[in-house]
């Protein structure tokens, strides 16, 4: 498969990594112009994650109704119309309305890039298209907190999301010129019952789950919204069961490779999502750092990321799925734990050296997921299997940051301290390093054969 496929899709990925990683740097700077404090308008970036777990579960069931390109392309303009929104905003309750309708244009573009990027690839090239669709969207994190410090610093905040409109014209543009045309499926129903029951069970979770972790509201409230979605998520699974073609489509779980994906994929996220939250935290409250000192540092395990992308198909060609991902969710749980034994006085050179590494056996675990919950999947509901799978990864990031922070304030209550401890983020990191192990638990249980047509291995005869 041409390489260009992949790269055209990531550009939305790019675009909308990027503008997380801006805007958490800006927070200041525009609560500051619009007239609110910046824990308010954490809002607004909690709107934006609702709004993703909102309609990621309808992203498959548009693309097989209207066509995936077509839906990828609208998705881009939807993003690009909630940046010219957030743009024009002048009071919070317009920053967070425009980050919502941003959120429904990312909540399809990433699902449905993914969704082209299975059918267009062959199976034999889909581990490397993955690994290619993912390498521009780790560009965007590495240069966001630099570029929205500079643009803050020295231009109007404004300009932070004028920029993705030239970036998202050139992805609408490539797309229509290099990504292939994919058939319709036929008969695509629209469960609307369905769809109301989903967003609200993971609205709810992400949403509580948000709110406890950042608790600009009351931390009960987030219990109670918790419950809530998982209360609705019960009442989708009865519904799930009786209807005839559910948007996300329980009986998926059946086939093994998907469900490993989906279980143990969430299982390690739970931990690599803490990871983005706690580190920033631990060196600026606990070792000192500048926000701009722990930006440059957190972004040191995105080069061990994009190396792993230049080595992941002979890995798994090598060692099959299963053996890859048991051993890469404990070496990489393991150096997440690791990170708590790192003191002020700990020498550069081994942090360097445990970020690069660490980053390198994460991103090759999220490859390995991303690949093989397709393996085993029938073309015409790969559409349901890529919603299923974003719902479930958006969910537990979200969880992973809110176990993180629970752990955080559980030691601020134990202590009586106003501030966390270098040894209260220390105890969080060994925590969600050891939760993250956990998922070679359901690794395990894959056959040693499983996905082997797309790691390129001959499964034996007889």
């Amino acid at each position: 498969m041409k390489r260009i496929v992949p790269i055209v899709l990531a550009v939305a990925l790019f675009m909308e990594n990027m503008d997380s990683t801006v805007i958490a740097t800006s927070l200041a700077t525009i609560a500051d112009d619009i007239g609110t404090s910046p824990i308010t308008l954490k809002l607004a970036l909690t709107s934006y994650y609702v709004s993703l777990a909102i309609f990621i579960p309808i992203s498959g069931r548009m693309a097989d109704r209207f066509g995936a390109r077509a839906i990828f392309q609208c998705a881009i303009g939807v993003f690009m119309l909630g940046s010219l929104a957030c743009a024009v905003a002048t009071s919070l309750e317009g920053f967070v309305a425009a980050r919502f309708l941003q959120g429904m244009g990312g909540a399809m573009m990433t699902p449905v890039g993914r969704l082209l990027l299975v059918r267009a690839a062959p199976r034999s090239e889909l581990v490397s298209a993955m690994a290619w669709f993912s390498i521009p969207a780790m560009i965007g994190p590495l240069v966001g907190p630099p570029v929205g410090g500079a643009i803050s610093t020295y231009a109007d905040w404004r300009w932070i999301f004028v920029i993705n409109l030239p970036i998202g014209l050139v992805g609408i543009l490539l797309a229509q010129r290099y990504l292939p045309w994919i058939e319709k499926v036929r008969d695509v129903r629209f469960d609307w019952p369905g769809f109301a029951l989903s967003g609200l069970a993971c609205a709810g979770l992400v949403f509580g789950l948000s709110v406890i972790s950042l608790p600009a509201l009351p931390p009960i409230t987030g219990l109670l919204l918790s419950a809530g979605g998982a209360f609705f998520a019960l009442l989708y699974v009865r519904h799930a069961r009786v209807r005839e073609r559910p948007l996300l489509d329980i009986s998926l779980f059946r086939i093994p490779t998907l469900r490993a994906a989906v279980t143990g994929g969430g299982v390690f996220r739970l931990g690599a999502g803490a990871v983005p939250f706690l580190f920033p935290l631990m060196l600026q409250l606990g070792f000192g750092y500048s926000a701009f000192q722990s930006g440059l540092v957190t972004s040191i395990s995105i080069g061990g990321a994009i190396a792993m992308k230049l080595c992941a198909k002979p890995l798994l060609k090598r060692f099959g799925f299963r053996s890859t991902l048991v051993a890469t969710s404990l070496i990489g749980g393991a150096f997440m734990g690791m990170i708590g034994l790192v003191r002020p006085e700990t020498p550069v050179a081994l942090l360097v050296m445990l970020l690069l590494v660490g980053g390198f056996f994460r991103s090759l675990v999220f490859t390995s997921i991303n690949a093989i919950a397709f393996a085993d999947v029938s073309g015409p509901r790969t559409g349901d299997a890529t919603a299923i799978l974003a719902a479930f990864q958006q969910v537990c990031v979200a969880a992973g940051v809110a176990v993180a922070g629970a752990i955080l304030e559980a030691g601020l209550v134990l202590e009586g301290r106003t501030v966390p401890s270098v040894e209260n983020f220390a105890i969080a990191f060994y925590i969600v390093g050891g939760l993250t192990m956990l998922a070679s638990l359901f690794f395990l249980r894959l056959s040693p054969h499983a996905g082997a047509e797309i790691a390129g291995r001959q499964v034996p005869v007889g």
